[in-house]
């Protein structure tokens, strides 16, 4: 491509452009196009080095660190699928109740952990469930076949008043109402239709079911990561952008804010979700799915599911005592993001530490603390990890290890989002820099004359349709800051634009493509693309309607939407 102006507007939109074809074509990996900016820039005497290297290591950036640790050692030490089954356990195995227990399982742990990471997870043990309900049905249904069939060695049947005749003519006993013949093998056929007739049914009704229990999974968690700030990349993207062009903001988003914000629109969907995968695979049957009225047979094959899962429990065994201190670290964790800066009345950090109406502590401060203890704290308090060798006749110990290591930090943790993220604040920074996005906020301007409604409507629509071909994070990466200089050119809030877009870009719900989770589920094979796109394009105008919705009531009192805020008008008229 060549710059046929020399501005640096033209420059800079020039280095934006590349990136996003190289971003949606992933023609390099998408970290490494994250890192263009650090070449590009410096070329065309847009930013000098230092400053642009300065913007790939922020405190966005320690956010998602210390959070990523947080998860991984969740994980490590099998603390979410403790979680997960007992839950399960909880909600029992009913085919609209298991829907929602994993739903609510998956949507809850992605809020914490990686979509990716509790989508592997759920999966096998929706898979080990629908097993088992499968190997119960078939079961059952043979058994059903042989005692219908049992005594059918001869067959009843009636016989009209005008064919009785007197023994002595027929020369054999008979009944006046019924005679006895052999089961023959005409209706041998009919026994092996019906048969086969029910063993499609049952077929079927497994497939649907094994369908609707994939797509919830992965719907689930990417419905969940938006809840909280750190479920996932464009949320923190989001965050990143708003201190990096508004840096007078005084962090407005926070977890506590972004939680008060997106854990009532997750809820929405998510319960909207449920319902439209009970109609798409159930059959919206409120008896059948919740098992109101179920026969014996019914129960006992819930009955052998629900064993299922109680084994997968007891494997775990009781709690150990790293997984209670790693869950006390995460309520800790959680409690402290909450009331650092509650909103409605100060909190600790701003009584204890912040001063001159500076912000000293962060979410990323908290998570930083809470991420170290994982390393100091250990994983065992008695002589369970003692050295067997024996040292002047007394037993060796050795201090027990800590509840994480470097070493499985390096291995788990998705370097690449670093740079991603980095990328992302380079591209903004630039646009300020260069003039872009002022020259984009004067071309915006005829926006105006259209509804603010609308405006969100159309552009969440926009940010979901985009999505389903490039990553979520690339796609927030690109669009946040040419909607915020719109927003400034019809003195709108950017967050009334900022917001639902980066709610829209986690709307990956129709290809095997769009999204880790959603190519997991689709690898398993039970899935094929236009089930896929059946099932998540109806739940993407679902997603948009509930933000569209969500962004014109609550969010909009919570976060002022409805006037233009002082914090970004940049002319100070």
């Amino acid at each position: 491509l060549r710059v046929p102006f020399p501005w640096q507007e033209a420059l800079c939109g020039y280095v934006i452009i590349v990136m996003a074809l190289f971003w949606c074509t992933e023609a390099l990996p998408l970290a490494v196009t994250a890192l263009l900016p650090v070449l590009l820039f410096p070329l065309m005497n847009i930013m000098d080095s230092t400053t642009v290297c300065r913007e790939y290591l922020k405190d966005t950036n320690m956010l998602f660190l210390g959070g990523l640790m947080m998860a991984i050692a969740i994980e490590s030490w099998n603390l979410h699928k403790r979680v997960a089954l007992r839950v399960l356990l909880i909600t029992g195995v009913r085919p609209a109740l298991l829907l929602m227990g994993f739903m609510v399982v998956t949507a809850f742990l992605s809020m914490w952990i990686s979509n990716t990471a509790t989508t592997a997870m759920m999966l096998p043990i929706a898979q080990a469930v629908m097993d088992q309900l499968h190997k119960s049905e078939v079961e059952s249904g043979t058994t059903v076949q042989v005692s219908e069939h049992t005594n059918k060695a001869f067959e009843l049947q009636e016989k009209s008043p005008d064919s009785f005749k007197e023994p002595e003519e027929k020369g054999e006993w008979y009944s006046p109402c019924i005679s006895f013949v052999p089961w023959g093998l005409g209706n041998s056929h009919v026994l092996e239709v019906e048969e086969e007739t029910k063993r499609n049914e049952i077929e079927k009704k497994h497939m649907n079911l094994s369908k609707g229990m994939s797509l919830c999974i992965c719907y689930s968690s990417s419905i969940g990561g938006i809840a909280t700030l750190t479920g996932t990349t464009p949320n923190l993207v989001l965050q990143g952008q708003v201190n990096d062009i508004y840096k007078d903001n005084g962090g407005i988003i926070n977890f506590a804010s972004w939680f008060s914000f997106a854990f009532p629109t997750m809820a929405v969907l998510l319960i909207l979700a449920w319902f439209w995968l009970q109609i798409l695979y159930l059959g919206f049957n409120f008896k059948k799915n919740f098992g109101c009225g179920a026969s014996p047979a019914a129960k006992a094959k819930e009955k052998l599911a629900y064993e299922v899962i109680k084994e997968e429990s007891k494997k775990l065994g009781k709690m150990k005592f790293a997984e209670i201190e790693v869950l006390i670290l995460f309520i800790l964790l959680v409690v402290l993001w909450f009331t650092r800066e509650p909103g409605f009345i100060p909190g600790w950090a701003t009584v204890l530490f912040n001063k001159d109406n500076t912000s000293y502590v962060t979410d990323a401060t908290v998570a930083l603390f809470i991420s170290i203890l994982l390393f100091i704290l250990p994983s065992g308090y008695s002589n369970q990890d003692r050295d067997e060798e024996q040292t002047g006749g007394r037993a060796k110990f050795r201090a027990p290890p800590a509840l994480l290591d470097w070493k499985v930090v390096q291995e788990k943790m998705p370097w690449n989002i670093v740079f991603l993220l980095g990328g992302g604040f380079a591209l903004a920074k630039g646009s300020e820099e260069s003039g872009l996005s002022e020259w984009l906020g004067t071309k915006l301007t005829p926006l105006q004359s259209i509804p603010h409604p609308a405006i969100a409507f159309l552009l969440c629509l926009l940010i979901a349709t985009f999505t389903e071909c490039t990553s979520n994070v690339a796609t927030t990466t690109l669009f946040l800051p040419i909607l915020a200089s719109m927003a400034e050119a019809i003195c709108l809030n950017p967050l009334y634009v900022m917001l639902p877009c980066t709610l829209s870009a986690s709307l990956a719900f129709m290809l095997p493509v769009a999204t880790p989770p959603n190519a997991i589920v689709f690898s398993y094979g039970q899935l094929r693309v236009i089930d896929m796109a059946k099932a998540g394009f109806v739940l993407n105008i679902l997603g948009v309607l509930t933000i569209t919705l969500a962004i014109n009531t609550w969010a909009s009192s919570l976060f002022q939407l409805q006037t233009f805020p002082s914090w970004a008008n940049k002319t100070g008229t």
